[in-house]
């Protein structure tokens, strides 16, 4: 056989096989999960979440994968440990019960470490090798491995003690997690660690402007390609979330799909009817211009169709939102109840930009809605720069043309350079722009509404007239004056006077058509009363040839009679 046919061969009989970790978002990343029956090392500092890291491993690998697991904690009794979990809906006390998962807690006293300068995990890998064997256990949590050689100066046991440990892990065939802590200028405390492990995760909990976050990276994972970024993660009731955003590649799919937007005029501004579903639209303005109502009508529309929308709100609460549409006769609340709108709504303050965008991917999750407002994007800029935002909202959009979720933004215009390089960076994300000015005219402040972009897809380019009224949103045509263009009162003042000036010209040309017919019966008569007299001159002068015939008759019968007289005719009477 060939040489290169026979490695060929044996590298395809060699499958790296992984652990799936059951963690949300996680498996993504590493590709898998966890290298299996090999050790992962999760280090980071104190408050990052390596603990209920580690938990939620265990109990996912029970509850999902059947994979019994052990915890042996050097820190915390068992007892803490399943009060602690509570909240996230561990019962850890009934994993323990039903022979799934064992708890053991091991004090280490550093001074004897100190004391003696002899020191192995002989009896570690005894109760360790007990505890996998007496529940079949294919996961395993050591937490934390600093409190094993925290006492220890000799490098060289030190290295020695670690290669043995993780040896033993491999020897057992389980997938186990090492949880370390940060060092200084090393990922752990003894900075060895992370040199035997196959796969290193760090856990970072940040607070930059009083805002904290919490994120996750991949050092490094032997044999197997993985994400290498900073993920995001969360963590709440329902565990850790971690955002799983790994590339960035343009091949979403695409949709030929129009949707609404609510307000028909707006529509008629695209010769589809609408935006295409799967798009991501922006609608901007300066305060007061309508975008929330624009934005609220949007997900109107798509509740009206049936669809599912969730509404993220930074700005304002549900109950104002709800309360402030019902005045241009939106009514939200029976879209609440029949579940297919959904609000979202948390100060932009409450976590960072990457927290944010967890909270926001783990909501879209749970809800799966068909259209996904923002409302307003402008308001993250508080807490994060310029180029952070527009990060985070590639990303967002990335996940929502993915599912072919249709978004809009709202973003609020406030005529700085801050905000003008908001509006120009975030609108060269999205699909379409719709823009909302002010038109200052004769003492009023009214909205010009026009469409800046709108990819793949024709539109209208004028500037239509925005018109909110306690029946909904509208736009009116572009009304040109003998002044120019004219808005508002002003319009409405022209519209009157055009109006009336009508109503005298038709006035005027009906005055006239009732003259015209008048003089066409006068007319009319006088053709008649000569049609008349013509008829009597002909009948008068018919009677005169008629007699003029007779005359004639009677001249020549006599002249004939009194011819035959001369002759002697005697006949003749």
């Amino acid at each position: 056989m060939p040489k290169k046919k026979a490695t060929a061969e044996v590298a395809n009989n060699l499958t790296f096989l992984k652990t799936p970790t059951g963690i949300n978002g996680l498996d993504e990343i590493t590709l898998g999960g966890f290298p299996k029956g090999r050790p992962t090392l999760i280090c980071g500092g104190a408050g990052c979440g390596k603990t209920l890291f580690s938990l939620e491993f265990l109990v996912k690998g029970i509850e999902e994968y059947n994979e019994p697991g052990v915890f042996i904690a050097f820190e915390e009794k068992a007892e803490e440990l399943a009060l602690n979990v509570t909240s996230l809906g561990f019962d850890l006390k009934k994993l323990q019960d039903e022979k799934k998962l064992r708890i053991d807690y091991i004090h280490v006293d550093k001074s004897e470490i100190q004391e003696t300068g002899e020191y192995d995990l002989q009896g570690l890998f005894i109760r360790l090798g007990y505890a996998i064997d007496s529940i079949g256990a294919k996961r395993v949590v050591l937490d934390t491995v600093e409190n094993l050689f925290s006492g220890l100066t000799n490098e060289g046991i030190l290295r020695a003690e670690l290669r043995r440990l993780f040896q033993f892990l491999k020897d057992k065939g389980v997938t186990a997690i090492v949880t370390g802590e940060s060092g200084e200028k090393t990922l752990t405390r003894q900075g060895l660690e992370e040199y035997v492990s196959d796969c290193v995760i760090l856990l970072d909990h940040r607070v930059v402007n009083q805002i904290s976050t919490r994120r996750l990276r991949i050092v490094k994972y032997r044999g197997s390609l993985h994400g290498t970024n900073e993920y995001p993660f969360l963590i709440d009731g329902d565990g850790i979330s971690v955002l799983p955003v790994t590339s960035l590649k343009l091949d979403k799919p695409v949709s030929k799909d129009i949707i609404n937007s609510g307000i028909p005029s707006l529509d008629k501004m695209f010769p589809t009817g609408g935006f295409y579903k799967g798009s991501s639209i922006l609608t901007s303005g300066t305060a007061g211009t309508g975008k929330t109502s624009i934005a609220v009508s949007f997900a109107d529309a798509a509740c009206k169709r049936g669809e599912k929308c969730l509404y993220f709100a930074f700005e304002e609460s549900p109950a104002q939102i709800i309360r402030n549409m019902k005045s241009i006769g939106m009514d939200l609340q029976k879209h609440v109840d029949k579940g297919l709108l959904k609000f979202y709504a948390s100060r932009p303050t409450m976590y960072g930009l990457e927290m944010h965008l967890v909270a926001i991917h783990k909501a879209i999750q749970q809800f799966k809605p068909n259209v996904v407002v923002l409302d307003p994007i402008t308001n993250l800029i508080t807490i994060g720069s310029f180029s952070e935002v527009k990060s985070m909202l590639v990303r967002m959009i990335d996940f929502l043309q993915e599912n072919q979720i249709t978004v809009m933004f709202t973003a609020l215009t406030l005529n700085t350079v801050i905000n003008d390089l908001t509006d120009d960076g975030v609108s060269s994300l999205v699909d379409s722009w719709i823009c909302i000015k002010d038109i200052e005219m004769n003492g009023e402040r009214n909205r010009g509404l026009y469409v800046m972009k709108a990819r793949g897809m024709q539109h209208s380019n004028q500037i239509r007239e925005f018109v909110i009224t306690n029946d909904g949103l509208s736009l009116v045509d572009v009304y040109i004056g003998p002044e120019g263009i004219l808005t508002g009162s002003a319009r409405e003042s022209q519209m009157l006077l055009e109006e009336t000036g009508q109503v005298l010209h038709t006035n005027a040309v009906g005055r006239k058509d009732r003259e015209v017919l008048r003089k066409r019966k006068l007319l009319e008569a006088k053709i008649e009363s000569l049609k008349t007299e013509f008829e009597s001159a002909e009948e008068e002068l018919n009677k005169i040839y008629i007699e003029d015939e007779i005359k004639r008759g009677v001249m020549n019968k006599t002249r004939q009679q009194m011819t035959d007289l001369r002759s002697g005719n005697k006949d003749v009477k």
